[in-house]
Formats: structure tokens, C-alpha cells, sequence
């Protein structure tokens, strides 16, 4: 359990930093949270570090009392909780600052054997029902699901794993009071109540712009062992997840479409030119690293 002067210097990063923020997290972990947010304060920081901080005395009651009330909780890289093995791997991206949580179950248990399901949120009634089926396989097969909780693919998802009594584990570009989309309320609620957990750099209140959903991809893909890309037009967000879990080291995997379709040009190509490896049973994905 993190101590209360550094679970407020989180806090403080939290607010005063937009992710991904490396320098910051390399100033953090040389000179631990609280000396590091001192030094940022009386401007003592090196001009890159300064340069990342959006904001220099941000306001965190409103995070002090969603922690008092329930309404969320911080995890810090201080805590046991905290996927270390998972996490640490994103040192050249920016390693979370912090994470906030909705649901009581662990994180790093979560994802100590899951894998992340993504893809085009315009998605076919296949893809939808590819995603919902392998969803409900990893449930059944122990593995945790992990995905953005967008419409379409991520959706289908995260209703499979439900399907089958599984958790699963949204990664939102918003804070975690907020439901984004906004048709996700009872999805979100069903998602805490069966084990499973909404996740978050972003403080409370935090909106959702377009900048928060490209630096939740290299979560998306930090987080698990394997990605599966189930449809994904040419400019698909989920291309970038790919892309990430490729440079990690993670496994990345897609499921073919027809060639005619717009939403599987993308992950058709990635098929096509070796960055991600054919998929059409869950005997063809490797998650179990036991890395947390």
C-alpha cells in the first residue's frame, strides 16, 4: 500500500501530465514520486521533463474524494497490484504515471493470463460475432479479456467474455466516472459486478479527445501477452495496437476477412505482410506467459 504523501503525488501527476509522458516517468523513477512532483513545483526539473507537464498546480479534491467515496481507486507502480512485468516494457512509449480503477478485482491478476481483442468499431455482423466467440473462449478457458469498450468489435468482445462468466477489462481514453460510449452504462456496471475492472490514466471527470485514444492503444497492447485484431479498415485505431504489441514484443494476431470488405483491408494487410500471424480457432493463440 502506497504511503498518503505519495499516493497525493500521484494524484498530482496525474493531473498535471497529458500521457504518455516519458521523461516524466523517467524523472519519477530516478528520484521517486514525491522529490520528483517537489522539484517540478519549484521548477527544479530539467526543461524536458517541464515541458510535459500541461498543468503546474492542478486541483485533485475531486480525486481525493472519488477515492474516499468509492466512486474509484488509484493504483500506483508503488502497489503490489501494479503489473510491473506487463507495464514495464513500455519505457521508450511512457509508462503510466498512475492508473485509475473501477472494481474491486486485482489488475495484475487480471492480466496475468488475457489477451486483448480489438478491432473496427463500423464492424460486420462477422466480426462481431468472431470477436463475441472468441470472447466467450478465453472466459471459458481462464483468460481474461481486454479491450476498449468502443462499439463494434471491442463491444462484442467484452459481451462474450460476460456471456461465458468471465472478467474483462475495459481500457477507456476518459476518466473512469465517465462512460464512453455513453449506450455503455449497464455494459460498465455488469463489467464491475462480474469481476472485472475499468481502467485509466485519466483523473476523474477527464473527457475523452482524440489524443487520449491513441495513447490508450500502447495500453491496450502493454497489458496482455497477445493482441487479436478481428476487423480493421486501413486507418483503424486498432492497426496502431498492433503496431505497439509488435515493437513489445507481444504476440499480435488477426483473423482474415473478405478481401472486398473495407473493415478487414487493414488487418488483411497486416496478415499479408507478416506483422501479425493468421488466427481462426483460439488453438492458434499463445497468451500464457505468467508475466505480471
Amino acid at each position: 500500500m502506497s504511503s498518503p504523501d505519495v499516493l497525493r503525488a500521484r494524484l498530482f501527476l496525474s493531473r498535471a501530465v497529458e500521457p504518455p509522458a516519458p521523461a516524466v516517468h523517467h524523472f519519477v523513477a530516478v528520484h521517486g514520486p514525491v522529490d520528483a512532483v517537489s522539484r517540478i513545483r519549484n521548477g527544479a526539473a530539467p526543461a524536458a521533463v517541464l515541458s510535459e507537464v500541461a498543468r503546474q498546480d492542478p486541483q485533485v479534491e475531486d480525486d481525493l474524494r472519488a477515492i474516499d467515496n468509492g466512486t474509484a481507486r488509484l493504483l500506483v507502480p508503488e502497489d503490489e497490484e501494479w503489473p510491473l512485468g506487463r507495464l514495464s516494457a513500455l519505457v521508450g512509449y511512457g509508462v503510466p504515471l498512475a492508473l485509475w480503477l473501477r472494481g474491486n478485482a486485482s489488475l495484475a491478476e487480471l492480466t496475468n493470463t488475457a489477451v486483448t481483442i480489438t478491432g473496427s468499431r463500423a464492424s460486420s455482423a462477422y466480426g462481431n460475432t468472431i470477436a463475441a466467440h472468441f470472447g466467450s473462449a478465453l472466459a471459458d478457458a481462464g483468460a481474461a479479456v481486454v479491450s476498449g469498450g468502443s462499439l463494434g468489435v471491442d463491444e462484442a468482445a467484452h459481451h462474450g467474455a460476460l456471456a461465458a462468466n468471465g472478467p474483462t477489462v475495459v481500457v477507456l481514453p476518459c476518466g473512469v466516472d465517465r462512460t464512453y460510449p455513453r449506450q455503455h452504462v449497464r455494459l460498465y456496471e455488469q463489467i464491475v459486478d462480474q469481476g472485472g475492472l475499468l481502467v485509466s490514466e485519466y483523473s476523474i471527470g477527464a473527457v475523452p479527445i482524440r489524443a487520449r485514444f491513441r495513447a490508450r492503444c500502447r495500453l491496450l497492447a502493454a497489458l496482455t501477452a497477445a493482441t487479436v485484431i478481428v476487423e480493421a479498415g486501413r486507418r483503424s485505431g486498432a492497426l496502431t495496437v498492433a503496431g505497439v504489441a509488435n515493437d513489445l514484443g507481444r504476440r499480435v494476431y488477426g483473423v482474415p476477412g473478405p478481401i472486398h470488405s473495407a473493415t478487414s483491408t487493414g488487418v488483411n494487410e497486416l496478415l499479408r505482410v507478416g506483422t501479425a500471424t493468421v488466427m481462426t480457432s483460439l488453438d492458434h493463440v499463445h497468451y500464457r506467459d505468467g508475466l505480471r
